[in-house]
């Protein structure tokens, strides 16, 4: 008896519409999620906590029965879907940006360890170049935290990473050398850009402002920043308030890959880009 009623709940419990709502819930918060990640470290952060206030204090005056205030607040509120494209147009304008470049048809790219093995190489060839001849440099490697509020103080550059233009970038006197080259999804997204300066007393007096910069980065975001000494030539790398100083060029290369070089058994597969490959490759054996 006790079976049938057990199977009786189960059966009842997973019906298609459960699974439906179970569903509908994970695909919410997934996406909650990524508009999350896709807002921190920017600007936007602070509108979207003044919108939750204000759905707080419009909540507030709606059990109080203050009818004035939740009117001026309800006409705001109708108001805000227009108010929060114009306001969020950067970070709507990223995030179709990032779909479009993972889109479910997108197919022929290079992969995303090609690309992170190839990103590491081109910052190894800079970084050598500039650590033997002392030339000061400070670059920053966005991850999962955005980094538009600090790209926004930089001169855009929207360009390929290569050592060479980076080793260009830093060479002494030039307009783009002082500040910061920070990197977004494998391109050089800006140069000369301000970075939070840390006011941290672990941080050896003897470290300038390069390196207060780039632990100032890690503070607040996720970002890994390389830093080359213009007085040593040492090399520094900082991450998530953690700050390896004067490292060799194995140490650096070995965390540089760890960060930026997924595994190639840990890609993400697309399930109908791969159908399409595999029908080419089909084809050209023919």
């Amino acid at each position: 008896m006790e079976a049938l009623r057990m199977k009786e709940l189960f059966t009842q419990f997973f019906t298609w519409s459960t699974l439906a709502n179970i569903v509908d819930i994970l695909v919410v918060w997934y996406f909650l999620y990524r508009l999350i990640m896709l807002l921190r470290g920017t600007k936007a952060v602070q509108l979207f906590r003044g919108i939750l206030v204000i759905v707080v204090i419009r909540l507030i005056a709606w059990g109080a029965q203050l009818r004035a205030v939740s009117f001026i607040l309800d006409q705001i509120i109708s108001w805000s879907v227009v108010a929060i494209v114009i306001i969020f147009q950067p970070e709507i304008r990223r995030g179709l940006e990032h779909l479009g470049r993972g889109g479910l048809f997108s197919y022929g790219a290079e992969s995303q360890h090609d690309t992170g093995k190839r990103l590491v190489e081109q910052l190894d060839q800079a970084i050598q170049y500039m650590s033997k001849r002392r030339i000061g440099a400070l670059i920053t490697i966005q991850m999962n935290t955005g980094l538009e509020e600090y790209i926004e103080t930089g001169i855009p550059i929207d360009a390929e990473v290569s050592g060479a233009l980076l080793i260009n970038t830093f060479i002494p006197n030039t307009p783009l050398h002082d500040g910061a080259v920070i990197i977004r999804d494998n391109r050089i997204a800006v140069a000369a850009a301000y970075l939070p300066l840390s006011e941290s007393n672990a941080i050896p007096k003897s470290l300038g402002t390069r390196h207060r910069a780039a632990v100032g980065i890690s503070e607040v975001t996720d970002a890994v920043t390389v830093v080359v000494s213009e007085e040593t030539g040492g090399v520094t790398i900082t991450n998530n308030s953690h700050l390896m100083i004067d490292l060799s060029r194995e140490d650096y290369l070995a965390f540089l890959t760890a960060q930026l070089v997924p595994a190639e058994d840990e890609e993400k597969h697309n399930p109908i880009r791969d159908f399409i490959l595999g029908v080419n490759r089909k084809g050209a054996r023919k």
